[in-house]
């Protein structure tokens, strides 16, 4: 799976209702489901954690090596399939993936779906992960 087919996969997602914990595309995504079905869809599946509460004190107990999981940190502009890691407020944590018109792509609780914004969504950007190329 390369970054652009990434990318590919989360617009693929947009519509897709919002359920927090949710990890079906069936049944609704959060952000952290967003990116695990975006990256199974291309063929690489990834496990990520589930049951975190909406306030996190402790990320690092719940945030995996992005490393294990094919990602580097990105040393660059975004590009498309990059994932950002924003923090929105405090406590608060939330993902968002490039598009590959540079748009983003993020599981929005507000609006209950999965929706591609032209500009990243509000926050701090905590932590900017690009995929390494993987097998698909």
């Amino acid at each position: 799976m390369s970054p652009v087919q990434l990318a590919r996969a989360s617009e693929g997602l947009v519509g897709v209702p919002f359920r927090l914990h949710g990890r079906d595309p069936e049944t609704g995504l959060d952000c952290i489901g967003l990116l695990s079905a975006a990256m199974a869809i291309g063929g690489a599946p990834i496990a990520l954690p589930t049951g975190y509460p909406l306030r996190l004190r402790e990320l690092a107990q719940w945030l995996p090596d992005p490393a294990e999981l094919g990602f580097g940190k990105a040393l660059s502009a975004f590009r498309p399939g990059d994932v950002v890691l924003l923090q929105p407020g405090p406590a608060q944590f939330h993902l968002a993936i490039a598009d590959h018109m540079l748009g983003w792509v993020h599981a929005h609780a507000g609006l209950r779906r999965v929706v591609r914004d032209a500009a990243l969504p509000a926050g701090t950007i905590a932590a900017h992960w690009r995929l390494r190329r993987t097998r698909k």
